[in-house]
């Protein structure tokens, strides 16, 4: 028989031109620290190397004394990566319906957690006489939120041994989808809107968790307010997702005297090792770097009752769990309280099981009604989607004068606006970019230390030759670059960088070429994650919001944004350009961005002028306060830095550079759908 892949093989060579070249730089067969793996492996060496710092700060607190401040240390950063929470406004809680079942009965419920910003959530209360204690249950990763099987299950179950609980949908989840499509349904399932708001918000210096926990703490201030709920006794239970939003409640609001977080809780090591970051509200801006792990929710409220709900086979790897567990269980030992911690594990895949909802309600009863007995959860029916439906139309964004996430996000953007452009009118250039280069975290110029560099094979063209190099910025970092050197160079270069890869515009007859062709150097570089480097796309996240986006969050974790790293890779190729075979003198270098690797050349060409003789941006986005205006921000989390918005826009720094060296062609748009 006929081998069919030899033989399409064979095909597949006879229709080769006579001059395919190949211009890859890298050998992944014989790497042994392949090209796709490079940047990750180099982020979760900086990652461990940070928890292992943090770790050995852990193991110096002895006392009560250095328990107190190290909460404190990390409760003040936990809020001010958050971007700080809102003043609160009136609630205007209303119940729009009830439902009763067999003991229990059930209040539909809406309030705002912002001014024109409502929450839908079910009120579950036990037959019985109040006041009851109060129970908070956000919600995991449903799609139909409040409606999910097993949240209707642990809120009935609390309901049923007497314990009152709100459960309420999250933002993109249930009623609260923040983005319809012309359906009027979710537009985007709830993780990735959930990255999505987060765009806009870390421009802002915020975080989607800023939301998602404020509307949690606006859901106490509701309990609180009614009658028959005793504002001294709330607790707060979740899982997965509900179980991250329990674990920050529980670390940052101290009305909740018991916890129980499920699905969530393991440690940053295991998690970046066996799933990666996840989405948007999961990620907080610097928390490795700064060394502010899994078990340090549960630390920072010590010694209040908190009970780790965990699964065996949970992709939050359970040797994570019990590495947290341990840690935090020394804490509460030293403060004399060892029995205010516990943990249960399931034999289960990740969910809010049984054993989960049934460990769950019975430490509430023990530390909330007093009650540590066995309980047992019997079936009982759930209830239809419709029929919890709380806002009128089935989604708050259907109710008139409501305003999303994302408007939310514009109305900040809009005052940010204001203060930007006094600064920049009344601050000298040089002091407005410092305060650039800090926010981007880049450093200076000769600080940076002078890159490697070794030539692997050369190409030969009609009328110059490409020279396969290899750039090491840094160790463990090699970036693929080609030089297509003239014949005769004159004495300027450009240093070519297409977020596609060095290879797409190097074709005979390309747009490479043409520059070459007029006597000039060119550097065409793989910037680390573009090109060979690029790591493939295998994260959840990667169809909408690029391949690069475990990169970003991974930076993102450790303080940092790919822009400061891709603007110092452009910074240190730079200046190796400027004396690439001179003979000791020096090049003018053009600099020409395309695609995702414009923004980092404008800022390489903002931040060192004198490096940089003119600068070209190709299909670049020109705006981030666009960005902020456009809700289905697709492919755009790659570029973008925390908190820049509140010193400096795009726009800004194409204005530092000077109009005269700047070029820009096609710009790209953000998208389609804006907020005015």
């Amino acid at each position: 028989m006929i081998n069919r892949y030899l033989v399409i093989s064979s095909i597949c060579l006879m229709f080769l031109p006579a001059n395919a070249e190949d211009l890859t730089v890298l050998d992944a067969k014989s790497s042994t620290n392949a090209p796709s793996a490079m940047f990750e492996n180099y982020l979760h060496a900086q990652a461990f190397a940070a928890l292992d710092c943090r770790k050995e700060a852990y193991e110096k607190i002895k006392t009560p004394e250095q328990v107190q401040e190290y909460q404190a240390g990390l409760h003040k950063f936990f809020v001010d990566q958050l971007g700080g929470f809102p003043e609160r406004t009136p609630l205007n809680g209303q119940v729009v319906g009830s439902l009763d079942g067999d003991g229990y009965r059930v209040e539909k419920i809406i309030y705002e957690s912002e001014s024109r910003h409502h929450v839908t959530a079910l009120l579950y209360l036990p037959l019985g006489k109040p006041p009851f204690p109060g129970v908070l249950v956000p919600c995991g990763h449903s799609a139909n939120g409040k409606g999910a099987e097993t949240y209707q299950r642990a809120s009935i179950l609390l309901a049923k041994n007497g314990l009152a609980a709100l459960c309420y949908d999250p933002i993109s989840q249930g009623e609260r989808a923040q983005i319809l499509n012309a359906k009027e349904k979710a537009a985007f399932g709830c993780t990735t809107e959930h990255t999505m708001a987060g765009i806009g918000s870390i421009l802002l210096g915020r975080n989607t968790a800023r939301y998602r926990i404020w509307d949690g703490m606006r859901g106490i201030d509701y309990l609180q307010s009614r009658p028959d709920i005793d504002p001294k006794r709330i607790g707060c239970t979740g899982n997965s997702g509900g179980g991250t939003l329990t674990s920050y409640l529980m670390a940052l609001d101290e009305r909740i005297i018991c916890a129980a977080p499920a699905c969530y809780l393991t440690s940053w090591r295991r998690l970046l090792e066996k799933a990666g970051p996840q989405d948007g509200e999961q990620n907080i801006f610097g928390q490795i770097a700064f060394g502010m792990e899994h078990a340090d929710y549960i630390i920072m409220r010590a010694p209040k009752p908190t009970l780790m709900c965990t699964a065996t086979r949970d992709f939050f790897d359970i040797r994570g769990s019990w590495e947290s567990f341990r840690e935090a269980k020394r804490i509460f030992t030293r403060l004399g309280y060892a029995d205010r911690i516990n943990l249960v594990e399931a034999d289960e895949n990740h969910g809010f099981t049984n054993p989960l909802r049934v460990g769950a309600v019975r430490w509430m009863r023990r530390w909330l009604l007093g009650r540590d007995d066995e309980i047992t959860e019997s079936d009982f029916p759930i209830r239809k989607d419709e029929q919890i439906q709380c806002s009128p139309k089935g989604q708050v964004m259907l109710m008139p004068g409501e305003r999303s996430v994302f408007a939310i996000n514009v109305e900040f953007e809009s005052q940010l606006a204001a203060k930007r452009r006094e600064l920049w009118e009344k601050t000298p250039k040089a002091d407005v970019l410092k305060k650039v280069r800090e926010i981007v975290k880049v450093l200076d110029l000769d600080k940076l230390p002078q890159p490697n560099c070794r030539s692997v094979d050369t190409v030969q063209r009609e009328g110059y030759r490409i020279e396969k190099l290899v750039i090491g910025p840094e160790p463990d970092i090699f970036l693929p670059a080609l030089a297509f050197i003239p014949a005769k160079p004159d004495n300027s270069a450009y240093l070519y960088l297409h977020d596609k890869g060095k290879q797409t515009d190097a074709a005979i007859e390309g747009p490479i070429e043409q520059i070459v062709k007029k006597g000039h150097l060119v550097l065409a570089v793989d910037l680390r994650g573009f090109g060979e480097t690029q790591h493939g796309g295998k994260k959840w996240y990667s169809g909408t919001f690029g391949p690069n986006t475990g990169h970003f969050q991974l930076a993102y974790l450790l303080g940092k944004s790919l822009i400061s790293i891709w603007t110092e890779d452009i910074l240190c190729c730079g200046r190796f350009l400027a004396g690439f075979k001179t003979d000791g003198a020096t090049r003018k270098v053009h600099l020409v961005g395309i695609g995702d690797a414009g923004v980092p050349a404008l800022h390489a060409a903002a931040l060192e002028p004198q490096l940089f003789e003119s600068l070209v941006l190709r299909r670049t986005r020109s705006s981030w306060a666009d960005v902020v205006r456009t809700p289905a921000a697709t492919n755009q989390i790659s570029t973008i830095v925390h908190g820049a918005l509140t010193t400096y826009d795009l726009p800004d720094l194409v204005k530092a550079v000077g109009p005269s060296k700047v070029t820009i062609e096609e710009p790209v748009a953000t998208g389609i759908e804006r907020i005015q």
